[in-house]
């Protein structure tokens, strides 16, 4: 279901897009990494197993710190699985499927119109933290349509990627600014010369280094980059139903709507419940324990096993529960209905 990314993003060589179908994903990404290298925006998009492939090379764009958007639109899985069909089974994968210490920004779209939006929010967060961003889409979302009203650049917030340019003296490629964001060097900078790879950096000077305390240190300051991003969230809160008491919907990607559905038919017809759609996965908004702690009960609805639900327990230490569905459909907002009712009368 990504191909259809390759597909426009051909159609708009105008304005200086550059598409380029690479032999496998391993080629398409490690391409990818060489446009960022080269000062662009670089974009790589695939489905669960061709991110599996794509693991490698994006711990090489963690390390370089390079702005890289990956586009996962999840299919059934696992292997080939359900290749036509929409699941949600790739959120593990997305935080935590690469060796080492290598985290990331992880955003989810909620509808086609959605999807916009968080395209544009994952590319400013990439060039102005200098990171590799994961989109989740869906099957779901990637075949469905709704109309919208396509914005103007002057609607759009401005981006300022850290450009380093000549005038800014000799370049130290890991030194950090106060978001922890080191400066983007393009090639042919003059005094911007500077070592590259997969080793790990010294500190600032991007030497190689297996100096085992250096390390840490790398480890920390990736980390420390990305948790940031999460100072630049809006406020969190409910999309619709109760604000506090009772029962909380925390939903993610394509269940918007069906929670949505469901949870204004149930609190029109008086019951306390609330819902609350989860747009940035990684890292996770600093106020949203807060928001949680306002409910006395949590269901979280997923087209997977439960992976959201571990998140959110282990996080937030709540007893939340589970509305699992891996049939290769979306939910129809009666499912949600029953379940949160269920809940609800087995407390009374």
């Amino acid at each position: 279901p990504a191909s259809d990314i390759l597909h426009e993003l051909a159609r708009s060589k105008a304005y200086g897009v550059q598409a380029f179908q690479a032999e496998d994903e391993i080629a398409a990404i490690t391409a990818a990494i060489g446009a960022a290298f080269g000062g662009s925006l670089a974009v790589t998009a695939s489905s669960g197993p061709g991110i599996a492939l794509k693991t490698e090379a994006l711990g090489l764009a963690v390390m370089l710190e390079l702005p890289l958007v990956v586009v996962n639109v999840q299919r059934g899985g696992p292997s080939t699985g359900l290749p036509t069909k929409t699941e949600q089974s790739d959120l593990g994968q997305a935080l935590f499927g690469r060796n080492g210490e290598a985290p990331l920004p992880v955003l989810s779209c909620a509808s086609p119109k959605d999807a916009f939006d968080v395209a544009f929010e994952a590319c400013q967060i990439a060039l102005e933290h200098m990171t590799p961003v994961m989109i989740l889409s869906d099957g779901y979302i990637a075949n469905g349509s709704e109309p919208w009203k396509f914005p103007s650049s002057s609607e759009l917030p401005e981006i300022q990627p850290p450009v380093h340019k000549a005038e800014d003296g000799d370049y130290t490629p890991y030194k950090r600014d106060e978001k922890g964001v080191r400066k983007w060097a393009i090639p042919g900078t003059a005094g911007a010369e500077h070592r590259i790879g997969g080793l790990e950096k010294q500190a600032e000077t991007g030497h190689v280094s297996y100096d085992s305390e250096n390390h840490q240190q790398m480890v920390r300051e990736r980390k420390e980059k990305v948790e940031r991003v999460a100072h630049g969230y809006a406020a969190q809160e409910v999309s619709c139903g109760s604000k506090k008491g009772g029962l909380l919907v925390i939903s993610w990607g394509s269940t918007y709507g069906a929670v949505r559905t469901a949870v204004e038919r149930l609190h029109k017809n008086g019951i306390a419940v609330g819902q609350y759609h989860l747009r940035h996965l990684h890292p996770l908004p600093s106020d949203l324990g807060k928001l949680i702690e306002r409910y006395d009960q949590w269901l979280i609805p997923e087209l997977n096993e439960g992976q959201l639900l571990q998140l959110i327990r282990s996080t937030y230490l709540v007893d939340a529960k589970g509305l699992n569905k891996v049939q290769g459909v979306p939910f129809a907002h009666r499912e949600v209905e029953e379940a949160i009712v269920g809940m609800i009368n087995e407390k009374k």
